[in-house]
C-alpha cells in the first residue's frame, strides 16, 4: 500500500484543489493521512470530506521532522508520499510516477519535479528550473565527490520514502528548524541507500519570496547547517553550490531580458549570503535579533 501524508495549517485555500487532484490519481490503492496543527479555518472540515485519517495536534507541538515522523509511524504503507499543502500535482499520474522508482530495491527515497506557478517571480522560477531539471537520476555515496551537498538533496514538498529505509535511519529528526528532508537524505546516502529524482512526477510548487524573506530563509538554513555540522563535514560546504546558482541566475535573467533586475539580483544574493553566515553564528547573537532574523521564529521558543 501507498500512504499519502499532508501536514496542514490553515490550508483551506489550497486543500480542495489538492485533494481533488489526489482523488483523481491513476494510483488507486492508497491511504490519505492529513495531520493538522489545529487550524483556525475550515481545513479540518474540508479534510474530513476526503479521508477519515485526519489527525489534529496542538499548534505548539508542530515540528517539521517530528510531525512527519508521527504521521509516518501511523501510516500503513511501505511507500510514504509527502506533500505540502501548497503543492499541486500536475496530472493524474504524478503519484504513480514517483512510486514506480521503488521497484529498484536500493532506492530509499525519491523526490519529484517542482514546476513554478505562472504568477511566480523570475527569481522564484529560476530556483525551480535550477533545482528540478528535465532528466531523472539516482545518486548514492559514490556521487558525493562530484555533487557534494546536492547528493543528499530532497524536498518534502513532494517526496516519497521507503518506510523500512526511513525507519532504519531513525525517521525524521525531531527539533530541527528546517531541513528534515535533507537530514534524512544525508542519513540514507551514508547508510548505502540511493536517492532518486523522478522528473516525470510533477507538481506545481513555488514561492515569490521578498528579499527580506530570502534573508530569513537563509538565516534558518545557516542555523540548520550549524546544528547539524556533520552534514557539511560529510558532503562539503554549501558555498560551492551557491556560486553555480549565482552564475545560473544571471544567465536566466539575461535570457529573459530582465537586465533591469540585476541590481535586485545583487542585493538579493548578498542578503542570502549574509543571512546564511549569520545563521551559522547564531550562538553569538542575542535572542531578540535571532527571532527577528528567523523565518521560523516560533521554533526558538521551544529551543529555550
Amino acid at each position: 500500500m501507498i500512504s499519502i501524508i499532508i501536514p496542514t495549517y490553515n490550508a483551506q485555500n489550497y486543500l480542495v484543489k489538492l485533494l481533488d487532484k489526489i482523488k483523481n490519481q491513476s494510483l488507486a490503492n492508497y491511504e490519505l493521512i492529513i495531520i493538522d496543527s489545529s487550524s483556525s479555518d475550515q481545513t479540518v472540515v474540508i479534510a474530513k470530506k476526503y479521508t477519515d485519517n485526519v489527525i489534529v495536534i496542538p499548534q505548539s507541538e508542530f515540528d517539521h521532522g517530528g510531525t512527519r515522523a508521527k504521521a509516518a509511524q501511523i501510516a500503513k504503507g511501505e511507500i510514504l508520499v509527502f506533500l505540502t499543502q501548497d503543492a499541486l500535482p500536475l496530472d493524474n499520474n504524478t503519484i504513480e510516477n514517483i512510486v514506480k522508482v521503488f521497484k529498484n530495491p536500493k532506492v530509499g527515497a525519491a523526490y519529484g519535479r517542482q514546476l513554478s506557478y505562472e504568477e511566480t517571480s523570475l527569481f522564484g522560477k529560476h530556483l525551480r528550473e535550477f533545482n528540478y531539471k528535465n532528466n531523472s537520476y539516482t545518486r548514492n555515496k559514490t556521487n558525493i565527490k562530484e555533487f557534494g551537498l546536492k547528493t543528499a538533496f530532497l524536498s518534502d514538498s513532494f517526496a516519497a520514502y521507503r518506510r523500512s529505509s526511513l525507519e532504519s535511519v531513525g525517521w525524521f529528526k525531531d527539533g530541527l528548524i528546517l531541513g528534515e528532508d535533507t537530514y534524512v537524505g544525508a542519513k540514507m546516502i551514508l547508510a548505502g541507500y540511493s536517492l532518486a529524482y523522478v522528473a516525470d512526477a510533477k507538481v506545481y510548487h513555488s514561492h515569490s519570496y521578498t528579499i527580506w524573506q530570502e534573508f530569513k530563509r537563509y538565516f534558518d538554513i545557516g542555523v540548520f547547517h550549524k546544528t547539524e555540522e556533520w552534514i557539511l563535514k560529510e558532503f562539503g560546504k554549501a558555498e560551492g553550490e551557491g556560486m553555480k546558482y549565482i552564475r545560473s541566475e544571471i544567465n536566466y535573467l539575461l535570457k529573459n531580458d530582465a537586465w533591469y533586475l540585476l541590481p535586485e539580483f545583487i542585493l538579493r544574493n548578498g542578503m542570502k549570503y549574509i543571512g546564511y553566515k549569520l545563521g551559522q553564528k547564531y550562538k553569538k547573537l542575542p535572542m531578540w535579533m535571532i527571532k527577528k532574523f528567523s523565518m521560523h521564529h516560533r521554533w526558538w521558543d521551544k529551543k529555550n
